[in-house]
């Protein structure tokens, strides 16, 4: 981003689902609203976005799945080059980990790494793809493997994935160019993990779990790469988890006090505090999220203000977070169809 360039969110968007694309917004620093400056539908269903030297990246979440890089120095952004398949279906989720771009494919099970060519664009040539087994108690949707999210730890040295269908987090290294599992842990049974976040001092990690509205906390070893599981906390007021409720995307303060929680089926967020240490969790509050079946929640570089992207209302709203309380307050919100994620740079 150049010095006389606003910053900017993008937000991605099915556009099977009538989403326009990639769309980039001027980001208000002010106050944290969202301007839609223009949109580019030049990649079907880019449900999930990544920012990293300089590049905007961007899964396609269809059947023969892709990965592409964007440059972000035009208005909308253009594609850097051709998208590059990752030999997977419905990747949902992706991240940038050193010379590599990772993908989640959900709908086959499996993790992508795609080294970087030296201008940054993704080289599907040089693939290698981790394709996870197993299965869980759920008879719709833990038949088989559903990698739905894939992040490098914060000491850069593992990949970590959350597989819906096993009810487990695996942990990979790099060797010789290549995806090898160094560790796989399991949670509980039927919780259907979907996504983590890391506490920012590296020492625990939470994952978010979509079968029964839970997150479940983990400690977090960099050393060994190894985590174990501690507490599972009910996402929802209540002595007893709910069905249907679908939650989506767990969301770390940058100085580690809060913790937000998305769930869809009940359209909220709910707000957590979080000891000093990381380890242990208290929900606060929950707060409607502004609008229909939150898909992402994102936290812009100041840690001052919170956005939903509204999959089901086509909306993204933003939040001010309170600095006592961590409780969001709602302060508008702008039209995007089918919105499903937003990054910032």
């Amino acid at each position: 981003m150049s010095g006389s360039q606003a910053a900017r969110a993008y937000i991605g968007s099915f556009t099977a689902a009538g989403g326009p694309g990639i769309v980039t917004a001027e980001l208000n620093a002010r106050d944290g609203s969202l301007t839609v400056l223009d949109a580019t539908d030049a990649l079907p269903d880019p449900s999930y976005l990544a920012l990293a030297g300089g590049l905007l990246y961007a899964v396609s979440e269809t059947r023969d799945g892709s990965v592409a890089a964007f440059r972000t120095d035009t208005t909308p952004v253009r594609l850097a080059a051709p998208p590059a398949p990752v030999d997977g279906a419905g990747p949902t989720h992706l991240a940038v980990w050193g010379d590599r771009v990772l993908t989640a494919n959900y709908n086959s099970g499996s993790v992508t790494a795609l080294p970087l060519r030296a201008d940054g664009t993704p080289d599907a040539a040089g693939r290698d793809v981790l394709r996870h087994t197993g299965s869980g108690p759920h008879p719709q949707r833990q038949q088989a493997p559903h990698a739905h999210q894939v992040l490098p730890d914060p000491s850069g040295r593992w990949a970590v994935s959350v597989d819906l269908g096993t009810d487990s987090v695996r942990v990979c290294a790099l060797t010789d160019g290549r995806l090898t599992l160094h560790h796989e842990t399991a949670l509980r049974p039927g919780s259907g993990p979907r996504h983590l976040a890391f506490h920012p001092s590296g020492g625990y990690l939470y994952v978010l779990n979509e079968l029964t509205p839970t997150l479940t906390v983990c400690r977090w070893d960099a050393a060994d790469g190894s985590l174990k599981p501690l507490t599972e906390l009910l996402v929802l007021p209540g002595d007893s988890p709910k069905g249907d409720a679908y939650p989506s995307e767990v969301v770390v303060a940058p100085d580690g006090r809060f913790l937000w929680t998305a769930t869809r089926g009940e359209d909220v967020i709910s707000v957590f505090s979080l000891d000093p240490t990381g380890e242990t969790g208290t929900l606060l509050a929950t707060v409607p999220c502004g609008g229909h079946w939150p898909r992402d929640l994102a936290i812009d570089p100041s840690g001052r203000f919170l956005y939903a992207a509204n999959e089901r209302s086509g909306d993204v709203t933003w939040f001010t977070v309170a600095p006592e309380t961590g409780v969001p307050v709602r302060g508008g919100s702008v039209r995007v169809p089918a919105a499903s994620c937003v990054v910032f740079g």
